[in-house]
């Protein structure tokens, strides 16, 4: 797809332009490609077959093949830690190989790994090295297959295409886990063939996608594009309208206009006459607050949402059935496969601090909900973690990509890593935690916990911005 870009400067008087959150762009009228339509069509059967078996994980490793919670908490944990972390691994493959190739290598490692549970049921071993060989092909091909999306796109393309990527994996989660729920005890031998076969014709697929524009995944960024801001809605940057047969003027560069896009928000301050200023995004991306790293920001994220994630399946399963718990992924899914690209824009808009307010406040709401127990409890927890899924996810993302110069698929890979130490940690702590609690004779208060965590993660996060910017303010103030 290639990049959008504004057709022409307004006019004189023709007004001030158009901010992108309130009005659509040219992004959001240039069709996908085929190549893309057909990644996205890929990306919803990989995540159907994976989630007909990965949620129902914890209970398949406890109950199947008898492992402790304490052991299962330790096998999630280290699985998500490859899954995740393995992601920083992939921008350097990527860029070595090609995203194409990365992925089928992906693909080929994932297949194997599913064949590899079938006669890995009767061994906790052999489950355990399957679970983590799939972790692996995971790991290396989430980040290859964002880059290829977003391959030749402009940043104010990215919303909306990341938005559809996120619609096309989650569809797949609304149909695996009712479609596995009759098979997954009774007969998980057939549903890991039935996966093996889906992803080996998958794997097939990709290899008749076109190779990248990029060639290889290496390069930087694409053409200039507005950026996603931190604060500010985004913006198209207009060029000086050129009368028609009049040479190319040229423009000199602003002080300080060579130094890296690093840092925080692409803010652009107006003055008279329109022309927005070089200053303000350098005087920015100089005094960034650590504490509103995306780096940081995704590593508590994933940990405050994988609690959910993990651990829902032996809380919701024996509480209600697995029927019931397969039906609120379904829904959960379908909520994140309309909600997001509909407030794709709105989340791009918000401010960094603010989406943290937001999203973990609504993951704190649903934790607390899902330890209300009951089938009204859990339904409703789900959907306000879907919510703050959809504000904190794909934000994380947005700015990760607008402080970079690097390749997008690098840059996916360290976003692969902070949610992999999420995740881990996630895994570790929650096993033991929820093991206490049910040995306490409360699982809900698992979910107290969590919840308050939820809770106080934003003012921690917040807090420490206030903390680092707080040496600067005598300096700034100084003439």
């Amino acid at each position: 797809m290639s990049p959008s870009r504004p057709k022409g400067a307004p006019e004189a008087g023709a007004g001030p332009v158009r901010r992108w959150g309130k009005g659509r762009g040219d992004a959001g009228r240039t069709p996908l490609s085929g190549a893309q339509r057909a990644l996205l069509a890929a990306s919803f059967l990989i995540t159907l077959g994976s989630f007909a078996v990965l949620p129902y994980m914890s209970v398949l490793l406890h109950r199947r093949l008898g492992l402790g919670l304490g052991a299962v908490g330790f096998v999630l944990a280290v699985a998500s830690l490859i899954q995740f972390a393995g992601g920083v691994v992939a921008g350097p493959v990527a860029g070595r190989i090609g995203l194409r190739r990365a992925m089928l290598l992906a693909l080929a490692l994932r297949t194997a790994g599913f064949a590899a549970f079938v006669p890995g049921l009767g061994s906790p071993a052999l489950a355990v090295g399957a679970l983590l060989l799939v972790s692996a092909g995971a790991a290396l091909y989430l980040p290859a297959n964002k880059a290829y999306l977003v391959d030749g796109a402009s940043e104010a393309a990215r919303p909306r295409l990341l938005s559809a990527s996120g619609s096309a994996f989650n569809a797949g989660m609304a149909l695996g886990p009712p479609a596995a729920a009759p098979l997954v005890m009774g007969s998980p031998g057939a549903l890991f063939a039935c996966v093996t076969v889906l992803f080996a014709l998958v794997g097939a697929g990709h290899a008749l996608l076109p190779r990248e524009r990029s060639g290889g995944g290496a390069g930087g960024r694409s053409a200039p594009a507005p950026s996603v801001s931190a604060g500010a809605p985004l913006t198209p940057t207009a060029t000086p309208a050129t009368p028609a047969g009049a040479p190319p003027t040229a423009v000199a560069p602003m002080p300080g206009a060579a130094l890296p896009a690093r840092g925080g928000g692409e803010r652009r301050d107006r003055v008279p006459g329109g022309a927005a200023t070089a200053a303000a995004p350098v005087r920015d991306r100089l005094t960034a607050s650590p504490g509103l790293s995306p780096f940081v920001v995704t590593v508590l994220s994933v940990y405050a949402f994988m609690f959910f994630q993990h651990y829902l399946a032996l809380y919701a399963v024996p509480r209600t059935s697995a029927g019931f718990y397969g039906a609120v992924l379904t829904g959960y899914a379908a909520l994140l496969v309309v909600a997001q690209p509909l407030l794709a824009e709105r989340v791009a808009a918000l401010g960094y601090p603010a989406a943290q307010w937001w999203g973990f406040g609504a993951m704190a709401a649903g934790m607390a909900a899902i330890g209300a127990g009951g089938h009204a409890g859990i339904a409703v927890g789900a959907v306000l973690l879907c919510l703050g899924e959809i504000v904190l996810f794909l934000k994380n993302d947005l700015e990760a990509l607008a402080r970079s110069t690097a390749a997008p698929a690098s840059v996916f890979g360290r976003q692969r890593l902070a949610a992999g130490i999420g995740a881990f940690g996630a895994a570790l702590v929650g096993g033991q935690l929820y093991g206490a609690a049910e040995a306490a004779g409360s699982a809900r208060g698992f979910w107290v916990a969590v919840g308050l965590q939820c809770l106080l993660l934003p003012v921690f996060l917040l807090l420490r911005r206030r903390t680092a910017r707080d040496p600067e303010e005598p300096r700034a103030a100084a003439p």
